[in-house]
């Protein structure tokens, strides 16, 4: 037993190897409809699109985006991000936010995987705590396509090779909704008033995530089991 298990790693890797090496027959799968459809308003918010310079865009990977921010008097309530790969290869797969988002000057404070019931369905997503100088965010994000939400960068990983090898398609989107924390008079993030900041920013960011987690489903190729279940 302890022989086989020495060899496991060593298995994994092979079988990984051997997945991959079927993603160059895979096909691109374009989006049902497009993401300008994905939460066009919301409230009375202003909404401006966003546009992510070329370089960004081919660096990402990604086939498709959609990047807005939502604003109320020029204060802005919360910022979307979708971005679609209609086909992953070695190279060209969905970054990690977790990963990213230090690049952009943002430090992880805290969060990890957290549970959102969206219509009763329990759905698994990230939520971080942020910190860029003075300011404060709330994250979401999670991975949606081929009839998953998954928020495990480690599961999301597994489908991909699994699906390239045994569907030949690996089309999928990466969802993100950023809730900037409104801090009042608070000057501490132990501060009583900071807590209440982060639990309204928390309440704003669960409604936005489930409302877009949605629309994000009717814009997907294919009919997904999720589109019933959401």
């Amino acid at each position: 037993m302890n022989r086989l298990t020495a060899f496991l790693p060593a298995a994994i890797l092979a079988v990984g190897c051997g997945f991959m090496w079927q993603t160059h027959s895979q096909r691109a799968v374009p989006l049902a409809a497009p993401l300008t459809n994905v939460m066009p308003r919301y409230d009375s918010l202003t909404v401006v699109d966003v546009r992510i310079p070329d370089e960004e865009r081919r660096v990402a990977g990604m086939s498709d985006y959609i990047a807005r921010v939502y604003s109320r008097d020029s204060l802005v309530q919360f910022t979307t991000l979708v971005s679609y790969y209609e086909r992953q290869s070695q190279g060209k797969t969905i970054h990690s936010p977790r990963n990213c988002l230090p690049g952009a000057g943002w430090e992880i404070l805290r969060g990890g995987r957290r549970e959102l019931v969206v219509d009763g369905v329990p759905r698994d997503i990230n939520q971080y705590i942020l910190k860029n100088g003075s300011a404060l965010a709330l994250a979401y994000y999670w991975y949606q396509g081929r009839g998953r939400i998954v928020a495990s960068e480690y599961t999301v990983k597994w489908n991909l090779l699994r699906d390239a090898a045994l569907m030949g398609h690996t089309e999928e989107a990466l969802v993100r909704v950023v809730v900037p924390v409104q801090m009042d008079q608070a000057t501490s993030l132990d501060s009583a008033a900071t807590e209440r900041a982060y639990s309204r920013a928390n309440a704003l960011g669960d409604r936005v995530a489930s409302t877009l987690m949605k629309d994000v489903v009717r814009v997907l190729p294919g009919r997904s089991p999720l589109a019933g279940a959401l």
